[in-house]
């Protein structure tokens, strides 16, 4: 017999997903605020008593364009709210926090050193095998 652990979600987690998802379809058809047309919403995390959504947004821009994409979704945050409360027929609707998250820009400077690595690499057995 094999050991099964299962991981139970808790409230927070599954209404978070749903945010998510939500925050995601209302980005694709319903905002049409520009500075928001390339942004993504990787992450959603609520509080406990779910008063709070703490909202993580990445955009293809990188780091440059974080400004502009976080003051673009604080002035569509009211818009943003009562849709996300139609959906979510939430008692309380979480007051939403936006943040940056900028895990694919680090991701994408490694990606870069690797590269130079690899070139640097090559390089060096180029001449080696030419001796």
């Amino acid at each position: 017999m094999t050991n099964v652990v299962k991981r139970t979600f808790n409230r927070a987690e599954r209404v978070g997903g749903q945010v998510q998802r939500v925050l995601a379809s209302l980005i694709q058809k319903g905002v049409n605020d520009p500075r928001l047309a390339q942004a993504t919403i990787t992450g959603v995390t609520l509080s406990r008593d779910l008063r709070i959504a703490k909202i993580y947004v990445s955009t293809p821009g990188g780091a440059q364009e974080k400004e502009t994409v976080l003051s673009g979704f604080e002035s569509a945050k009211g818009f943003i709210k009562r849709a996300l409360a139609k959906e979510l027929g939430l008692r309380y609707m979480p007051d939403l926090k936006f943040f940056y998250d900028g895990s694919f820009d680090y991701g994408a400077q490694i990606n870069r050193v690797l590269k130079s690595i690899q070139t640097d690499d090559e390089k060096d057995n180029s001449t080696a095998d030419e001796q």
